[in-house]
């Protein structure tokens, strides 16, 4: 591959921007050459004359015939993402494709069968496993720090719930907010979930309730490896984004806290205080959207396989329908139930 690896980006919305910002300022050896979105209005068209992006189009098949363009940044909504990933892999294109790959078994492990027929590299935007904290927990964990994994603890919580639209499209809680935590539950146990109870309630706001979905949940997970893992998320914490992670194990543990937005500590006679944590995951995850892209783009460079990987998005996908399936049913169930 030249020097230079030719981009091209399809989707410009709240992630697609940061990715293209990202592909412009902090990713080195990596050039940008078009943008596309379904709506190229005045304001997207002035964010991108003021970002710098050489082309902004809104037919993205442009950018799969572009002989020159290598990879392909797939930032766009989730029920357009198995297209233009079979579509980029047939115009033998590399692949980074927001989560999740799709919400269909089916359709994700054909689209993982051109991609491998292809021979191109597909990764999957789990960003959280490019924290440099939930990095540190990993890193504790492979060199046998805590000695073997017994318990992973997640905890995830927005700061407010979306809006009710979007909600009655994202598929569900497990599949829109908690995918994060099926993948970053797998990355620090190392090892594959075999069986998931989840439980869950509309303790936020009623109208999630009637348009089908909850909005608190609890995972029980139970992994190939005898470890057992735990999360809990929620739409509402009202004092800011919570993103912890811990993992117990037989020499010791290992936790990630959340991050204050500053070091200062308050000291008076009163009281101790510190300053919140972040609101939301622009704050909290920035960084680790711009170490993702490198890490892909290394990848292509070196010709590695990058990470993670379709499978990893496959597996987040089916530990999400196992876990939709626990909670309609009320008890335990094993993946290999849903892994049809």
């Amino acid at each position: 591959m030249s020097k230079n690896i030719i981009v091209g980006v399809i989707g410009a919305g709240r992630i697609g921007k940061i990715h293209i910002e990202n592909l412009l300022r902090k990713v080195p050896n990596v050039k940008l050459k078009i943008v596309a979105d379904v709506n190229v209005d005045n304001q997207l068209k002035q964010w991108a004359d003021d970002m710098g992006v050489p082309q902004l189009i809104t037919d993205a098949n442009e950018i799969f015939t572009d002989p020159e363009i290598d990879a392909i940044i797939i930032a766009s909504s989730t029920d357009t993402h198995i297209k233009f990933i079979q579509d980029a892999a047939i115009a033998k294109k590399h692949v980074f494709c927001e989560k999740p790959i799709d919400t269909e078994l089916k359709r994700i492990r054909e689209t993982l069968k051109i991609v491998k027929k292809e021979g191109i590299k597909l990764m999957v935007g789990f960003n959280r496993r490019f924290d440099r904290n939930f990095i540190r927990v990993h890193e504790a964990v492979s060199s046998g720090q805590i000695g073997t994994p017994q318990i992973i603890k997640i905890t995830s919580r927005d700061p407010s719930p979306p809006p009710i639209e979007y909600i009655k499209v994202s598929g569900g809680i497990f599949i829109d907010m908690t995918i994060h935590d099926w993948d970053m539950a797998r990355y620090q146990a190392k090892s594959e979930v075999v069986e998931v109870y989840a439980s869950g309630a509309v303790l936020v706001d009623p109208e999630i309730g009637e348009v089908g979905d909850i909005d608190t949940a609890v995972a029980i997970l139970k992994f190939k490896n005898g470890a057992l893992g735990i999360i809990d998320n929620t739409r509402q914490a009202v004092y800011g984004y919570d993103q912890r992670v811990e993992v117990f194990g037989s020499k010791g543990c290992v936790m990630a806290d959340n991050e204050a937005t500053n070091t200062v500590r308050l000291y008076t006679a009163e009281c101790t205080n510190i300053d919140k944590i972040p609101y939301f995951f622009l704050e909290r995850y920035m960084e680790s959207y711009a170490t993702e892209l490198k890490s892909f783009f290394d990848c292509l460079k070196n010709n590695q396989d990058p990470t993670p990987s379709g499978e990893d998005g496959l597996q987040n996908v089916l530990v999400a329908i196992a876990a939709q399936k626990s909670f309609k049913e009320n008890r335990p169930v094993k993946i290999s139930e849903v892994d049809i």
